[in-house]
């Protein structure tokens, strides 16, 4: 586990499960060796601090490389933290860049690393859940690990858009955890990784209970100060 995830484990950690009390189900389907991912919906910056209190083991998050690449001392220091807790840079250009990302993620699963993916791209914009894009997918298929849905109720309210940290006392979260789907020896083609995605996203919406769109989120609209979207 990398040092800085570490120091959050014994630090972050304790203070957001003290604060919030989140509840926590399933947790019995996170495997305590081997590799596997997190596939979960995302309706608050708040959602990767809550995983990565209640699970054990280290969470490699997906993060936009601009974090990487910053100038000066903010740059820097964005670019520290991230490399610290070992968070995966995305490309979202699109193309070979955006490749990137799985090539750093498929040796790390098969190394037994968690990775966390949240499939819809962005977070909600209303609260419901959208179409899942086949990331997630096709890294499950290329390490051959299983994908562990993920169901994140009532961060949207803890820390909505444009709130800078989570605030106690404003809302109750609960996280639940899914049993793991195993897509071993599935086919790789376009109409499989989809029906396989689609999958996923029944399995979280089963968790949350959130209102179902069959269409790709669309990006959330903030201000230059505030918080920007996070990648899938």
């Amino acid at each position: 586990m990398p040092l800085l995830y570490t120091i959050g484990k014994l630090t972050v950690g304790p203070t957001m499960r003290l604060a919030f009390r989140p509840t926590v189900e399933g947790l019995e389907h996170v495997p305590e060796t081997g590799g596997a991912i997190f596939a979960g919906n995302h309706l608050s910056v708040a959602d990767e601090l809550f995983l990565g209190s209640v699970v054990p083991r280290h969470l490699a998050f997906w993060a936009k490389s601009e974090y990487f690449k910053g100038v000066g001392v903010k740059g820097a220091f964005s670019k520290f933290v991230l490399t610290g807790l070992g968070a995966i840079p995305v490309e979202r250009t699109g193309g070979r860049a955006a490749l990137t990302a799985f090539d750093a993620a498929i040796p790390a699963l098969k190394s037994g690393e968690l990775v966390v993916v949240y499939p819809e791209g962005t977070r909600s914009p209303d609260g419901r859940l959208y179409r899942g894009r086949t990331g997630a997918v096709r890294l499950a298929v290329g390490a051959g690990v299983p994908i562990i849905p993920v169901g994140t109720i009532g961060t949207e309210k803890v820390q909505p858009v444009g709130v800078r940290i989570p605030r106690p006392g404003t809302g109750k979260v609960t996280i639940r955890f899914g049993k793991p789907l195993d897509f071993t020896g599935r086919p790789n083609d376009s109409a499989s990784l989809r029906a396989m995605t689609d999958e996923v996203m029944s399995e979280i919406q089963k968790l949350t209970g959130q209102e179902y769109v069959s269409r790709y989120a669309p990006m959330l609209r903030v201000q230059p100060d505030q918080p920007r979207p996070d990648p899938a």
